[in-house]
């Protein structure tokens, strides 16, 4: 299953706070000021596309997250980086609510030409057991909702707006989904795949080897560039990174996923990511790199 050559540029991702709260770990930044300096030094350290969350409940009844806190945090990285692809989160749990409404904030920094990336999550999933059994506080007793509509609203919407799609697989399905609606034409030009795996969180499919071949087989010819990651737990130290780096995947770390005995910050997962790049003779991928392996041009300031 692993791919004939894997590139020595790998794509890696930071998502920098997610839900995390100061409890847990007191690195997490979550102001606008602080997600702008982890993103910085996250980007000054080699990762080419960054994630967050602001302070809106992920939960709500309306599902409305308003863009303005992502300009504040977004404008001094796309100043300093111009190549980097950001992308925020969108509100979850609501239920009746248009795909319009709860998606608002996603196009709205597309057109303002902010992050150069959308969210698309392409299908519904209860993402908050854990293993404990116990639900976690920020999740909801019902499943995150996304028809098939609205993936297809998501999807057109963004090639309309000359956006990238970064595609959530929380489930085989999603990944289903997404590459049927790829062999018909209905998935835009500088999509990547970003395979999300269950650790605590009790959804998917665990991180193992068996689980990633999976996946790897339903992407085999469609020529879509994937990256792993660990939602509650260590993409790094449970082996799924190495993993994917042989298979010819990407890796994602980072605060909103990480869960474990320590609290590290968000560089110095990133740093453990940077050497196992190094012992397996690889780097990570420039912003610029980045884009040119999803198919994407440069951006006009750059």
């Amino acid at each position: 299953m692993s791919s004939a050559t894997p590139p020595e540029a790998v794509i890696v991702e930071v998502a920098v706070n997610g839900s995390t709260t100061r409890e847990a770990n007191p690195h997490v930044p979550r102001t606008p000021a602080e997600i702008t300096d982890d993103m910085l030094a996250c980007l000054g350290r080699g990762a080419a596309i960054a994630h967050n969350h602001n302070d809106e409940p992920m939960f709500t009844a309306d599902a409305v997250h308003s863009p303005d806190p992502y300009v504040q945090a977004w404008t001094p990285v796309v100043e300093a980086h111009p190549d980097a692809l950001l992308y925020p989160t969108m509100g979850a749990g609501a239920r009746g609510i248009p795909v319009e409404q709860k998606w608002a904030h996603v196009e709205e920094l597309a057109r303002r030409g902010l992050g150069g990336m959308t969210l698309v999550d392409p299908g519904s999933v209860n993402v908050g057991l854990l293993a404990s059994g116990e639900c976690a506080p920020a999740a909801a007793a019902e499943p995150y909702q996304n028809s098939i509509a609205d993936t297809e609203y998501m999807f057109r919407r963004t090639g309309e707006l000359g956006a990238a799609p970064s595609i959530s697989i929380f489930e085989p399905g999603f990944l289903r989904t997404t590459l049927t609606l790829q062999r018909h034409g209905r998935v835009p030009r500088g999509a990547m795949v970003k395979l999300y795996f269950g650790g605590d969180l009790q959804f998917g499919l665990p991180p193992t080897e068996r689980a990633l071949d999976a996946y790897v087989e339903l992407l085999e010819d469609s020529g879509l560039p994937w990256s792993v990651a660990v939602l509650g737990g260590d993409v790094v130290g449970c082996g799924l990174a190495a993993l994917a780096l042989e298979r010819g995947g990407h890796v994602r770390v980072g605060l909103e996923d990480y869960a474990g005995p320590r609290t590290p910050s968000n560089a110095e997962l990133l740093d453990e990511l940077l050497e196992l790049l190094a012992a397996s003779g690889r780097r990570p991928a420039t912003c610029a790199e980045a884009r040119a392996t999803l198919g994407i041009g440069a951006t006009a300031t750059s």
